[in-house]
């Protein structure tokens, strides 16, 4: 079999892996940082790294990527404009282009009311111009498409724009959920298409002839062609890839996945070699959506967490993310000059910590600027500066610095203390500036009223008990549990004993993890072994660790999944198959399950095709739900639910 290139964009690092699936062997493995204003650089950066000199021999390149999921949170995409059947919104919408028209469907799947196509009209002519994509969502649609299809056609017809349909992103219930999903998938879809130009372009350069695929949030892999047209599905791609990547590299079945990256800490449980699928839909930002994703549990918590100490002395561990000290200045050493220069500065300050420096991220759009955040941007052009120097050379007073709406722009970026300094001023980790690290420490050990030595313990701990913390609440919610525990002082009390075990006492406690942890990640192996050790569970760090969301991409299968419903027709008279694409009536049961199955196989199929797969097996899955009828010895049908899922490895060959 041909090698695989697995490539993750992660908010940090871009991770990437030449994979033999074959052998199970990792060929070459390389990090870069991510550059994320362009995440050509980066990609092309994690490739140039690899040092490996057989591109030609790669047979597909797999991507896993942050891309949806951020621009989903920050509100980035096309503009969308939405055709509503049957219903006005039941709630907000990523949208304000909409407009609503007679139609719809019934439970049963019977039109509410007839399609009005003049009115049709009238709304795509409103769009003319002004969107960039359309959604359409009908009224329990996934009970009927007869009217969306219609709608998709007419847009193609009149506007000749990108369109997608409610039922073809999910056949759940959920009206308002249901339309979410259209629009955001609309939104995304011309973003998966700037990324996928992106990665061609550096694959290109060196000449690498293969398909790309890309993760699902479920952990699947679709084609290039399936990712264009449901871009909703690629979100939380990244950490789905590290639940595939530890699977391979560990062949555990039963395990807790922690991957510790440099933003933020994602739990899944796996049970038979899978993580629980999230049927209700994944939650990003504020959208609850209907995509199907692996049930993953995300704290604010990695490498590049910002670590601030407030007035009281007390440590407070993200959930925001800077760039690390140590690595900033390991390419501009001037900040450990200009972080000495203010050593005996007084530190109080109302919305900084003095370890606080900026750089400039991007240059600023056409929005309107300060004639201050004017003459900050002018000073970070010529490199990155800390917060007194920047304050003294335009006359401001640090007590009052405040960038944040830069920050939040996107145009600045915070440099700042972090876990990653932490092991850098312990001399746990020296890759970039260590000296940088050791003043942050020193200046925030000054703050706390303690000594270096005694704060880096300080602060390593409270990590590691957030570590911790994290475990058990993934645990606390995998069983169904929903309480804030964190928010309960009695609770905390006991768990505090059970973690921290700092002070002797007549009291003591003790929590145990009943599962191993597979910790995956570039800062596992420093800040993993001990907060396994407080949880007394077994900890497997896999060789290869540090790539194991790359490895994902590139060990992951191509799984599609089609749901058929049948329930009694009208009055019970009859059956009524709700498919994919129709609604069929039927007489008997017999015909209506024969054709309802041999239609989620040929849909299933189909899909794994279009997703990359030629060689696959089909997995059928058919519960039929009857009652008993009250004084009768009889029982009356309710329904047929069959699901096909389509499970196999993609097509490698060279296309």
């Amino acid at each position: 079999m041909s090698l695989v290139l697995g490539i993750d964009t992660g908010g940090t690092y871009t991770d990437g892996a030449v994979v033999d699936l074959t052998k199970k062997k990792i060929i070459a493995k390389a990090k870069a940082l991510t550059t994320r204003e362009d995440l050509t650089i980066g990609i092309r950066d994690c490739i140039n790294n690899l040092k490996f000199n057989k591109f030609n021999q790669v047979g597909a390149v797999s991507l896993s990527t942050t891309l949806a999921t951020n621009s989903i949170v920050e509100g980035r995409g096309c503009i969308v404009g939405l055709v509503l059947i049957g219903h006005d919104p039941l709630g907000t919408l990523p949208t304000e282009h909409f407009g609503v028209i007679s139609g719809g469907h019934d439970i049963k799947g019977f039109a509410q009311e007839d399609l009005d196509i003049v009115e049709a009209c009238r709304v795509l002519e409103r769009f003319r111009g002004v969107v960039d994509a359309v959604a359409v969502s009908g009224y329990l649609s996934v009970r009927n498409p007869d009217h969306e299809l219609k709608i998709k056609d007419l847009v193609r017809e009149t506007l000749h724009l990108p369109v997608v349909c409610a039922h073809q992103l999910t056949t759940t219930l959920g009206f308002h959920e249901r339309t979410v999903t259209a629009v955001l998938n609309a939104r995304l879809m011309p973003i998966i298409e700037e990324l996928m130009v992106s990665v061609k372009k550096v694959l290109n350069e060196r000449e690498i002839d293969a398909p790309v695929m890309i993760v699902k949030g479920d952990g699947s892999l679709m084609s290039e062609t399936l990712a264009k047209e449901k871009p909703i599905d690629t979100i939380l791609s990244g950490p789905a890839s590290s639940i595939i990547g530890s699977t391979f590299l560990t062949g555990m079945s039963e395990a807790l996945v922690l991957d510790m990256g440099g933003t933020t800490t994602d739990i899944a449980v796996l049970e038979k070699g899978v993580p629980r699928l999230n049927l209700e839909g994944a939650m990003v930002g504020r959208w609850l959506t209907r995509v199907e994703a692996a049930e993953i549990y995300t704290f604010g918590l990695g490498g590049d967490s910002y670590l601030q100490v407030n007035r009281e002395g007390k440590l407070k561990v993200g959930p925001q993310r800077v760039w690390p000290l140590a690595v900033t200045a390991f390419s501009h050493p001037h900040l450990v000059r200009e972080l000495k220069s203010y050593l005996i500065k007084d530190y109080t300050l109302m919305f900084a910590q003095p370890t606080d420096c900026f750089f400039l991220l991007k240059e600023p759009g056409k929005g309107e600027l300060s004639n201050l955040e004017k003459g900050l941007i002018n000073e970070l052009r010529q490199g990155p500066h800390s917060l007194f120097y920047l304050a003294e050379k335009l006359d401001l007073d640090p007590i009052l610095f405040n960038l944040q709406h830069l920050i939040n722009q996107g145009i600045v970026a915070k440099v700042s203390f972090t876990p990653t300094d932490v092991l850098h001023a312990k001399g746990v980790y020296t890759q970039w500036n260590v000296e940088a690290a050791q003043l942050g420490a020193k200046i925030l050990a000054e703050i706390a009223g303690k000594s270096v030595e005694e704060f880096l313990d300080d602060a390593q701990e409270r990590i590691e008990a957030q570590l911790c913390l994290a475990v058990v609440e993934s645990l606390i919610n995998r069983e169904g549990h929903s309480f804030a525990f964190q928010d309960s002082t009695a609770a905390m009390y006991f768990v505090n004993k059970a973690i921290l075990q700092k002070e002797k006492s007549n009291l003591n406690c003790m929590l145990k993890v009943e599962v191993p942890i597979v910790a995956i990640g570039a800062p596992v192996r420093s800040w993993l072994p001990p907060a396994a050790q407080r949880l007394h569970t077994e900890l497997v760090i896999p060789e290869h660790a540090e790539v194991a969301n790359a490895v994902g991409a590139a060990a992951g299968k191509i799984m599609e999944t089609v749901r058929v419903l049948i329930k009694p027709g009208d009055d019970h008279s009859g059956y009524l198959v709700h498919g994919p694409n129709e609604l069929k009536a039927f007489s008997e049961i017999e015909d209506a399950e024969e054709y309802g199955l041999n239609e989620a196989k040929k849909q299933a199929a189909a899909m794994a095709e279009k997703a990359g797969s030629k060689n696959f097996e089909l997995l059928v899955n058919r519960e039929t739900v009857y009652t008993r009828l009250l004084n009768f010895n009889e029982q009356m049908f309710i329904e047929c639910r069959i699901e096909v899922t389509a499970v196999g490895r993609p097509d490698w060959e060279k296309k």
